[in-house]
């Protein structure tokens, strides 16, 4: 398949959210990627259900929507309820992670699972067949704009081969310090979606720089 490309809302203007909105829905990206913090799990706090019923007011392309929550499954219903297409969870924020998963998927959204830089790909073992999509994290979660760690390619490339063995459909995501000078390697070490926000926002051309990522033959 050819890869995808979930612009980070987290990094657009919010005083302009819809104009960012739908300079995404008319550029070649698939995705919404929409960051969910609530100051427990990290460090931070980024926005609510109201945020997100904005964006899915105005998107025309899938939110996939990034947990970085305690306590997640008490708020799933609203996720889905908000528009949630893509739910993603972490591993690491889940007592009952299969359960959690399996919750998801009950209400109609597609399941995913994060996990963080120092959480081995192998935890997800038992898991993986059960898996719409992987997010590995890149940057340690909670904030934009980190340099990326290197080590993603052997974790990329080591999911990989879990998926294949087990002959799981699971897209393999990848969150953090993505730009212009790593995507190319991200996609030949088998990452399906690429989430970019600083790297699409912060450039002159946000629509420019999501075509240069989304076609990576030019």
């Amino acid at each position: 398949m050819n890869h995808l490309i979930a612009p980070s809302v987290l990094s657009a203007d919010f005083a302009n959210l819809q104009r960012d909105v739908e300079m995404i829905n008319n550029s070649e990206a698939d995705w919404f990627h929409v960051d969910i913090m609530d100051g427990v799990f990290v460090p931070n706090i980024s926005f609510g259900f109201p945020v997100i019923k904005a964006i899915k007011k105005y998107a025309t392309k899938p939110l996939d929507v990034h947990l970085m929550i305690a306590n997640p499954d008490q708020y799933l219903q609203q996720f889905k309820e908000a528009g949630a297409d893509i739910l993603t969870v972490h591993l690491e924020g889940c007592t009952h992670l299969h359960r959690t998963v399996q919750a998801i998927k009950a209400l109609g959204m597609k399941a995913g699972v994060a996990i963080n830089p120092h959480t081995s790909v192998n935890l997800l073992n038992d898991i993986i067949s059960d898996l719409d999509m992987v997010l590995v994290m890149s940057v340690n979660p909670g904030f934009g704009g980190q340099k990326f760690i290197e080590n993603t390619y052997n974790k990329i490339q080591n999911l990989r081969d879990i998926i294949r063995t087990t002959k799981s459909k699971a897209l393999i995501e990848v969150d953090g310090g993505v730009d212009l000078n790593n995507y190319k390697k991200l996609i030949d070490s088998s990452a399906n979606v690429l989430v970019a926000g600083n790297t699409v926002f912060s450039s002159a051309s946000p629509a420019a720089t999501i075509s240069t990522l989304k076609n990576i033959n030019q």
